[in-house]
């Protein structure tokens, strides 16, 4: 069996970092997506996808993500069941992140003189200047 979910798309507020009662990092992101294809009035529809991500991965997606930045997600769908105010037993869906590449600068990223960007391994951004490289 295979529950894989790939999503890109821009964030539609920035991150909600907490931490469980154990200690572990948690985000809570709303990605929104465009359909790829057009209604009767030729306009794209969007989804806006809750998305969950754990650890460290939580943490930096929090410090360097905000607000109509771009992103890719690589994860899996998730349906949970809990109980509203009223008693009333709902559904939720969510992808679980396994993975997140950011995909564009921010916008006050370094953009011109010697200071340059490169992705990191969680594809977070680090800024870094020719003068501190050794060789």
């Amino acid at each position: 069996m295979l529950n894989k979910i790939i999503l890109i798309g821009r964030l539609t507020k920035d991150p909600e970092l907490r931490y469980t009662p154990g200690g572990v990092a948690v985000a809570h992101m709303v990605m929104a997506v465009d359909r790829p294809f057009t209604n009767k009035q030729g306009e794209r529809e969007t989804d806006f996808i809750d998305v969950v991500v754990w650890q460290k991965q939580a943490e930096n997606c929090a410090n360097f993500l905000g607000k109509g930045r771009l992103v890719a997600v690589e994860g899996r769908l998730q349906i949970r069941s809990y109980d509203d105010n009223q008693g009333i037993r709902r559904r939720a869906a969510e992808v679980i992140a396994d993975n997140v590449r950011f995909l564009d600068r921010a916008k006050d990223s370094p953009s011109s003189g010697n200071s340059q960007l490169q992705e990191g391994a969680l594809g977070e951004e680090i800024s870094y200047n020719e003068k501190d490289i050794p060789f």
